[in-house]
């Protein structure tokens, strides 16, 4: 059942607020059905990530959105939530350095394995293994020199499985063909530099950056390399398409800074209480992907990939600061076949990943009985994930059309335990911290699948949609166990989504709205001591929008909002807590927060400059589930442009927080205080790049 019957109610309450929006967007639909194809301004936007394949983007009942290659280089970001702050519903919650929290219609979810609520993938192949999940993977990809940025939000279509659950973020290389032949440099405040450039050769590109960044905050700097080379190339009757990308981060980690509203304190915000923290993170994967023409109507798809993933840092973040070492190395195969006959589209794959991935804890110096000296987990765990999926499309008339897919996934862990089991303290310890369990294997079946119905016309897009999402527990979570934890007795997290959108198209004016309601069952979070709390109940309810209008030939304007409500939904009473949780709204999740973009592009009136001025803003939000401390927000412009010298030489200026106001990247309330990661003040970057 995709809602129990005592919620039912919510999708008609839900449905009349909606109406609004519809409503709105109604008389422009009537005008803009009065104009011929050839007068409408609906962009041909494509996206890959839905199908493994590309599909017209305005017709998909699904809600989704996608920054390509251009507006990818004139942001330049420094850090992924630069560029995320466009894409309505996500917000990427900046920590020190490369570090991030992913939101996408969520709070900010922390803890060891809550990164396995979304997925993030290149060319739709994870980033990491589904088990094995990490925080900050983000950092792995190389955004700056992407081809594109397709995200999907809500639970994911059946094309992945576990861990796209309240969404995909799918960074798409850049072709061969798309690949300039160019270099940047740039440098900016406090010691920032950055050499980027790209080469095309045939069939083969190479794109590769090297930053390094001196930090804001004391001991806070950072250096990174990533490279990524793509192979686009005909063979007989196959078409191949390669790619092999690395990256690697050395950077000196800035704690958090401790007291009410320390970042508006210009002294505090520049210490750092942690100048011993660091994170070494090396990561690498590739693939071959060998499609060709099945029959009249039909297409097979193979694709061998591997990834391999590394990372050492301190636990800074909390009191006795173990240090932590992960790793796992994968291979798998993605096998997809598709086809079209009269008027019914469908599609059919298998998946498989094997992974072998370990983690070593250990404090070297002791911080109490409850949290000792020595090792606290050594484990090896072997992974296997198995899934088939298919999907089907039925155009039911020139107008309307009806999608249905279903996934059966299987996933099993084989771990071992490679050091004493039962609690790593002494037996005088009176609540251990730690506990490895013996060693054992585990496994989990789950089931994803959605249903939507959608009408379409020249210029607009009405759809209906349900959907099922789920995450297999991530090796954290079961084998990485805490006081009063002999055995994780938890299972694969569920959410159940219903949502209704429309999107369409007026003259100079451009629309995207959507709207869910979420139920989520066996959540597994942390409370404001970072004990894991499990089979928790939580509900999500949001409404979302994009808009853009091009005023003139000069000047456009883009905007992104989102209002939401996340809640726990079930009867939990968490130390400190004055009762129960039930209806509290979750922490770090701020009921709404966007960005505007005002563009001017003088190219076509005169010369070749470009300049935005973007604003951004995030609202409140509670810092523990108790909701007994808050973060009151805040608001930030940023300001970016471009000059084409000449044909080959362009110079840019990116400003950030123009304002220089004092704020928080990311508060957080934990063993007592208040603790935040500050936002950078105003910062300038310079750069010239070469076309070649």
């Amino acid at each position: 059942m995709f809602f129990q019957t005592k919620k039912r109610h919510l999708i008609a309450d839900a449905i009349k607020a909606f109406s609004i929006a519809l409503l709105g967007c109604f008389a422009l639909q009537q005008d803009a059905q009065a104009q011929s194809p050839e007068e409408s301004t609906v962009m041909e936007t494509v996206i890959v990530t839905a199908s493994r394949t590309p599909d017209t983007a305005f017709t998909l009942p699904v809600a989704w959105s996608a920054l390509d290659d251009s507006t990818i280089e004139r942001i330049a970001a420094q850090h992924s939530n630069q560029v995320f702050n466009r894409i309505a519903g996500a917000w990427i919650s900046r920590g020190n350095g490369q570090e991030s929290l992913i939101s996408l219609r969520s709070p900010v979810l922390t803890g060891a394995g809550s990164c396995g609520a979304f997925m993030t993938a290149q060319d739709g192949i994870s980033l990491r293994s589904p088990g094995f999940c990490n925080l900050n993977q983000l950092f792995d990809a190389n955004l700056l020199q992407a081809g594109k940025l397709e995200v999907l939000k809500g639970p994911a279509t059946v094309v992945f499985g576990s861990n796209a659950q309240h969404g995909i973020i799918n960074v798409l290389s850049r072709s061969v063909s798309d690949t300039p032949n160019q270099i940047k440099v740039e440098a900016g405040s406090r010691d920032y530099y950055r050499l980027s450039g790209s080469a095309a050769f045939d069939s083969v590109a190479l794109s590769a950056q090297a930053t390094r960044y001196g930090g804001y905050q004391d001991a806070s700097g950072y250096d990174q390399q990533k490279a990524t080379l793509r192979i686009d190339h005909d063979w007989q009757n196959w078409r191949v398409q390669g790619l092999l990308e690395g990256s690697n981060l050395n950077q000196e980690t800035a704690g958090y800074i401790r007291g009410f509203e320390a970042y508006e304190d210009d002294d505090a915000r520049e210490e750092n209480p942690n100048p011993e923290a660091y994170r070494d993170a090396w990561a690498a994967r590739g693939y071959l992907g060998f499609t060709r023409d099945w029959g009249a109507n039909a297409e097979v798809t193979f694709r061998p990939y591997w990834r391999s993933n590394s990372m050492t840092f301190l636990q800074h973040y909390l009191p006795w600061k173990a240090t932590e070492s992960n790793r796992h190395r994968s291979l798998g195969l993605q096998a997809i076949a598709r086809g079209q006959r009269d008027r019914l589209t469908w599609l059919a794959g298998v998946d498989v990943d094997h992974t072998e991935g370990a983690m070593l804890e250990v404090q070297e110096a002791f911080f109490s009985p409850n949290q000792p000296d020595g090792v606290h987990y050594d484990y090896e765990v072997d992974a296997d994930t198995l899934a088939g999926f298919t999907n089907v499309t039925w155009a039911l008339s020139d107008r309307w059309r009806l999608d249905g897919g279903l996934r059966l996934e299987e996933t099993r862990y084989d771990y071992a335990n490679l050091t004493d089991t039962g609690p790593a303290c002494a037996p005088t310890a009176s609540a251990c911290r730690f506990y490895r369990p013996a060693s054992r294997k585990d496994s989990f079946s789950d089931w994803t699948g959605n249903m939507a119905l959608s009408r379409q016309s020249e210029l607009t897009t009405v759809f209906a949609r349900l959907a099922r999402g789920f995450r297999a527990p991530q090796t954290t979570e079961l084998y990485r166990l805490q006081s009063g934890q002999a055995v994780a007795d938890i299972d694969s997290e569920s959410l159940n989504s219903f949502e209704i959108g429309v999107r369409g198209s007026h003259e100079r004016f451009g629309y995207d709205i959507a709207a869910y309601w979420m139920d989520k069952e066996d959540v597994i979070f942390q409370d404001r001591d970072r004990y894991n709390v499990s089979g928790a109940e939580t509900t999500h309810r949001g409404i979302e929008a994009s808009l853009n209008w091009q005023l003139s030939n000069v000047w456009s304007l883009k905007a992104n909002g989102s209002y939401a409500r996340h809640r726990y939904d079930s009867d939990i009473q968490l130390l400190g807590s004055r009762g129960s949780i039930e209806g509290n709204e979750m922490d770090t999740a701020p009921k709404h927060f966007g960005s505007m973009q005002l563009l001017a592009d003088f190219s076509q009136v005169g010369p070749a400059l470009t300049a935005e001025l973007e604003w951004l803003w995030v609202a409140k939000y509670w810092l523990d589930p108790n909701n007994q401390h808050e973060y009151d927000g805040h608001e930030l412009l940023n300001l970016r442009g471009s000059w084409a010298a000449t044909p080959t030489l362009t110079l840019t200026l990116v400003a950030t927080n123009l304002m220089d106001r004092g704020y928080a990247e990311r508060a957080d309330y934990g063993f007592g205080s208040y603790r935040y990661f500050v936002g950078e003040p105003r910062s300038f970057v310079l750069g010239v790049s070469l076309a070649l």
